[in-house]
C-alpha cells in the first residue's frame, strides 16, 4: 500500500539509527525520519495495524486508571489536581516507547507522505491507516473499560476515581470537545517529531508534554475513549452524547495534529526538498 515520493529517499533502518544518533538533527533530517516511519506505517498489513492499534487502546486506559488512582489517595491534598494529572501522562509513555499504534501519533507520520505525494494511492492508503487504527485504538479502550467494571479487574474503589476523572471530560459540549481538541492534537504531533532527536529524554518528552495537555484540560479521542466508555457501561451518559463529543474531539485533533503540525512541518522543509 505504501509508495516513496520523488523528494524524500527511502532510509534502511540502520540509516534511521545513525541519523537519530546524530545529536544536531536539522528540520530535514527529523522530517526524513518521521517520513519514513510513515512509510513504514502505510506498508504494515492491516492485521498487524489492528493489533497494534487493540494494544494501544489497553495501554492507554492506564492514563484513565493512573488519574483516578491518585485521584483517590489524595483526596484531600490541595494540590490533588496537579498530582492526580501525572497521572495521564503514563499510559501515554507505555504506547508511544512500546511503539504501538495510536491514531493522534498518525496525523502526523501518515500524513507526510501524503503531502509530498499527492495521489489517489496514497490517499487511500492514509485512510486505510487511519481507519484501522481507530476502530481498533476504540476496540481497546472498551475492552479494558470492560474489563474494569463488569470482570472486576480493577478495585471498586479505583473504578470510581476513574469514574470521577471520566466526569469531567463527560460534561463538555461538543464544541468544547472540538476546540479542546485542538491543542491536544498539536502537542501529540510535536511529540513524534521531538522523538527522533530527543533519544535517552524521550520519556520526560512525552510526560511533559502530555501532562501539560491534562493540566490545559485538553481533550484527546482515544483517552476520551476510554472515559466516555466507562461512563457509557456506568449509565452515567447517553450514547447520543458520548459519540457526538467523542467525534468532535476527534475532528479537533485531526486539525491541530494534521492541519495545523503536519501542514507546519512540511512548509518548513519542502523548499529544501524540492532543491
Amino acid at each position: 500500500m505504501a509508495a516513496t515520493d520523488d523528494h524524500t529517499p527511502h532510509l534502511s533502518r540502520q540509516e534511521r539509527e545513525d541519523i537519530a544518533e546524530n545529536q544536531g538533527l536539522s528540520a530535514i533530517s527529523v522530517y526524513g525520519v518521521v517520513h519514513q516511519e510513515g512509510i513504514d506505517e502505510l506498508a504494515r498489513p492491516g492485521t498487524s495495524l489492528w493489533w497494534s492499534g487493540v494494544a494501544a487502546g489497553l495501554g492507554i486506559t492506564a492514563s484513565v486508571m493512573a488519574e483516578g488512582i491518585l485521584h483517590g489517595i489524595f483526596a484531600d491534598h490541595p494540590y490533588r489536581p496537579a498530582i492526580e494529572n501525572l497521572g495521564y501522562t503514563l499510559g501515554f509513555v507505555l504506547v508511544i516507547l512500546g511503539r504501538l499504534q495510536l491514531f493522534t501519533e498518525s496525523t502526523l507520520t501518515a500524513i507526510l507522505p501524503l503531502l509530498t505525494r499527492r495521489t489517489p494511492g496514497m490517499l487511500l492508503a492514509t485512510a486505510r491507516l487511519w481507519g484501522i487504527i481507530l476502530a481498533a485504538n476504540f476496540t481497546g479502550t472498551f475492552a479494558a473499560v470492560a474489563l474494569a467494571v463488569w470482570a472486576h479487574s480493577i478495585p471498586a474503589e479505583h473504578v470510581e476515581g476513574m469514574l470521577a476523572i471520566s466526569r469531567h471530560y463527560g460534561e463538555l459540549t461538543p464544541l468544547e470537545g472540538l476546540t479542546y481538541g485542538i491543542p491536544a492534537g498539536f502537542y501529540v504531533a510535536a511529540i513524534v517529531w521531538m522523538l527522533p532527536s530527543s533519544r535517552a529524554g524521550a520519556p520526560f518528552v512525552i510526560m511533559l508534554f502530555t501532562y501539560l495537555i491534562a493540566m490545559g484540560d485538553f481533550t484527546h479521542v482515544i483517552a476520551g475513549s476510554a472515559e466516555l466508555f466507562l461512563l457509557l457501561v456506568s449509565g452515567e451518559t447517553g450514547l447520543g452524547h458520548a459519540a457526538a463529543l467523542l467525534f468532535c474531539t476527534l475532528i479537533g485533533n485531526i486539525l491541530g495534529g494534521t492541519g495545523l503540525f503536519a501542514l507546519l512541518a512540511y512548509g518548513q522543509v519542502a523548499d529544501e526538498m524540492r532543491r
